[in-house]
């Protein structure tokens, strides 16, 4: 065999070698994924709206996938325990994030401080689920419509308050949105949570509120609240009959929570479209869509490009919004 023969087979022989070395990509990863249990970390405990709707999209990702993905619960800190461990987890599937408006678009203005960046750190799979915020008031508040109820603020400066679950929250934001789009001088009240802030509205404590519909729609419905509009540029089938501020003239002024399931950075891109082609047919399922619905949601849906797009819209425009008001938590 002549030298350049020898030479040749080296370098076939080394190829060979360095390729079984390199992760497998692009289709190879697509069908080999995934090939043990993935692990689903959610920012908040158990029970609430955030915990039911992840465990949804796990069930529906373990059928569809025939792998077990599971829920792990890592509340604290208002969401930034969970996002911070995913953060550093590995770009492999095997750890994914579902996860609420607020911890994403809204604390990492709020805390500046934060080790981990929304943006950078996580890449977004599936937008599963919208609700938007409605704007309910106190039936002693002398105003049936957002039209009325702009006027009656612009007339009565400092006069008028507006309750939210805490500083910072999305109560808190719709509200400073609402004030600094329409020009309004309204007192923001905070509570220790949402229950507290419904019964400080309900009992005259507060004037006005944004809250999300699975609470707000029950006490609208007995009276004890008056629906005022709807944060969103339409309708909610959930509240057909309740107009939306942009009817009103206070287009500025939309604002919901969301439900999605991220994966960290560089996760590779056929593993994230086959875990977004696996949620289709969920998504379009009449029972997956009644569990929604029963927690003030609508189903969302799209491309892992289409939520990486609203996801970045909706990060600037809160951006946007504390920096107009000066929010800031330390």
């Amino acid at each position: 065999m002549s030298k350049f023969a020898r030479f040749s087979t080296f370098v076939i022989i080394a190829a060979m070698a360095i390729a079984d070395m390199v992760p497998a990509s692009g289709g190879e990863v697509d069908s080999t994924y995934p090939n043990k249990q993935v692990r689903i970390v959610v920012p908040y405990a158990a029970g609430g709206s955030t915990d039911a709707i992840a465990r949804l999209v796990a069930k529906a990702l373990t059928d569809e996938l025939g792998q077990s993905f599971y829920i792990e619960n890592k509340p604290g800190a208002g969401g930034i325990i969970a996002h911070e461990m995913v953060s550093k987890s590995q770009p492999d599937g095997m750890t994914l994030l579902f996860s609420a408006a607020g911890p994403l678009t809204v604390t990492p203005h709020t805390y500046p401080t934060l080790t981990y960046k929304p943006i950078d750190d996580f890449v977004p799979v599936k937008l599963v689920a919208t609700a938007p915020l409605i704007l309910i008031v106190n039936p002693k508040v002398k105003a049936r419509t957002a039209k009325e109820l702009i006027e009656l603020a612009q007339t009565s400066p400092g006069k008028l308050s507006y309750g939210s679950f805490g500083y910072g929250s999305a109560a808190h934001l719709a509200g400073e949105m609402f004030k600094l789009r329409q020009k309004l001088d309204i007192v923001h009240v905070p509570f220790k949570g949402s229950a507290p802030a419904l019964t400080g509205l309900i009992g005259g404590d507060v004037d006005m509120m944004f809250d999300v519909l699975v609470t707000a729609l029950p006490q609208v419905q007995a009276g004890t609240l008056r629906a005022i509009a709807i944060a969103s540029d339409k309708r909610s089938s959930l509240a057909p009959d309740v107009p939306t501020l942009p009817e009103a003239g206070a287009a500025q002024v939309q604002a919901s929570t969301w439900f999605g399931l991220l994966a960290r950075a560089g996760t590779p891109a056929p593993i994230v479209e086959k875990l977004s082609r696996a949620l289709d047919k969920s998504l379009a399922n009449e029972e997956f869509r009644a569990v929604l619905t029963a927690q003030g949601a609508e189903v969302a849906g799209g491309t892992p490009a289409q939520f990486a797009t609203f996801f970045r819209s909706e990060f600037d425009k809160w951006g946007q919004v504390v920096k107009e008001a000066g929010v800031k938590i330390q």
